[in-house]
């Protein structure tokens, strides 16, 4: 069996990165639910870095695929 890991690790992170992404997009203006991380929308940015590390993992892992 030769399964890359980096497929589904990368599939998660993007899919748990979309659902905080769109959490922060709707939640952007409620100034009390981000009272604590001195007003950023902490979900929002987590999001993205999620969505970002997820897609550098799908990317490696079609890499690697069409290489061999």
């Amino acid at each position: 069996m030769n399964m890359d890991i980096r497929i589904p690790i990368g599939g998660l992170f993007v899919i748990l990165g979309l659902i905080l992404t769109v959490f922060g997009l709707f939640s952007m203006n409620d100034a009390e639910l981000y009272a604590r991380s001195l007003g950023r929308n902490i979900n929002l940015w987590t999001g993205l870095l999620m969505l970002v590390f997820g897609g550098i993992m799908l990317f490696f892992s079609l890499r690697k695929k069409r290489e061999t």
